[in-house]
């Protein structure tokens, strides 16, 4: 029996608020949506691109709760600021909205099909966009084409697509159909960090809107306005490691990467002085692993391989941060030759992502990656390397 979707884990509901709280650090992005909604004729595909965390999502929502209000105030859209009260903001806050849909791998889940709820969760399959979107047949069963149903409310149908870039090319394909002749009143939005992924015909059929790191003024301010509060060293790495990212700062909190700096901080000082580290490889595959049984434990429909390539993620996140801290006290020193060592070990780290993305073995790509950092730092002897 398929399994409903929990209201809580509804992007844009009050268990998952994105899109409540004004964007921070985003002018440009928003005044292009602030000036689209002023003339009234709003595009019906869009593109939000830009680094993970910075607000793409967060404003996709904000623009839809916008988008959905039937009787939206000048000042409202002046202030990029819709109601909180009224009819349609109420029904996205318990995620029942009937004209917004929120796209992403985890529906597979509760899809109706067999094969589907299988899946790894490590893209978006056209059975997803035809279950909830698009209509066709999945597995013997026919869906209609919901985004060519008139709106349930009147107004609008909205469709974000979250990590659009995992849409496989058949429904890329698939998709640009709509896109090339979309029904009326409907707005699509695909939200994507790698937009090169996405195919030229169908980036060309979109209105891109781009999205930056915060600055740090902004960083500062989104920090300041938390109800928890964080200062001294804490906060310094959490800037750092962010990278104008509040997506990856609270990542950071939730999931222990300021435990794991810890923990990688000895392994990484015997490299960087130029001893091997023994054991450090096995602490690394610890730290994932860790990370990815307790994903799949706190989300019995989580993929442990998608856990693992985010444990993955993180970790080299974590590793980058402090490989960047310390390039950057290098050459504020003029230590030429450790920054190049820092520089050379960052793209070790690169590397070793992209080796998991092809899924090759964890333990031999963590391996690989402490043994080239040892080359780079110069460790004369590895024996009893792990």
């Amino acid at each position: 029996m398929k399994k409903k979707d929990d209201v809580p884990r509804v992007p844009g509901s009050k268990g998952d608020p994105r899109g409540r709280d004004p964007i921070l650090g985003q002018a440009s992005a928003v005044e292009e949506l602030r000036v689209t909604l002023r003339g009234g004729r709003v595009p019906q595909a869009w593109i939000f691109h830009g680094a993970s965390g910075v607000g793409k999502t967060s404003t996709a929502i904000r623009f839809a709760r916008l988008l959905l209000e039937p009787d939206l105030s000048p000042a409202e859209i002046d202030a990029f600021s819709p109601p909180l009260d009224s009819e349609a903001a109420l029904l996205i806050d318990a995620g029942t909205h009937p004209d917004l849909k929120v796209i992403r791998k985890e529906l597979a889940a509760d899809s109706d099909s067999t094969r589907l709820r299988a899946s790894k969760q490590s893209n978006i399959p056209v059975g997803v966009l035809r279950e909830h979107m698009l209509g066709g047949e999945v597995d013997g069963k026919q869906y209609e084409a919901v985004h060519a149903r008139t709106p349930y409310k009147g107004v609008r149908r909205v469709f974000i697509i979250e990590e659009a870039e995992l849409l496989d090319q058949v429904g890329q394909n698939v998709l640009l159909k709509t896109l090339e002749e979309p029904a009326s009143r409907v707005v699509i939005i695909l939200v994507t960090t790698r937009e090169e992924r996405l195919l030229p015909t169908v980036r060309s059929r979109c209105r891109r809107v781009g999205f930056r790191g915060l600055d740090e003024d902004s960083m500062n301010t989104w920090l300041d306005g938390r109800s928890v509060l964080v200062d001294g060293a804490t906060r310094d790495w959490l800037l750092a490691f962010s990278d104008g990212s509040p997506g990856r700062l609270e990542m950071a909190e939730t999931s222990g990467m300021l435990h794991w700096s810890t923990t990688v901080a000895p392994g990484m000082a015997r490299l960087e002085s130029g001893e091997w580290p023994a054991n450090f490889a096995d602490t690394l595959h610890e730290l994932v692993d860790e990370y990815a049984k307790s994903a799949v434990k706190a989300d019995k429909r989580a993929s442990k391989e998608a856990a693992n390539k985010a444990g993955l993620a993180h970790l080299a996140a974590v590793l980058a941060t402090r490989l960047r801290l310390g390039l950057d006290a290098s050459a504020t020193a003029g230590d030429d030759d450790a920054v190049e060592r820092m520089a050379r070990a960052i793209e070790r780290i690169a590397d070793a992502e992209f080796q998991i993305g092809r899924n090759v073995n964890m333990k031999f790509v963590l391996a690989d990656l402490v043994a080239g950092m040892a080359d780079d730092f110069g460790v004369g002897a590895t024996a009893g390397a792990s």
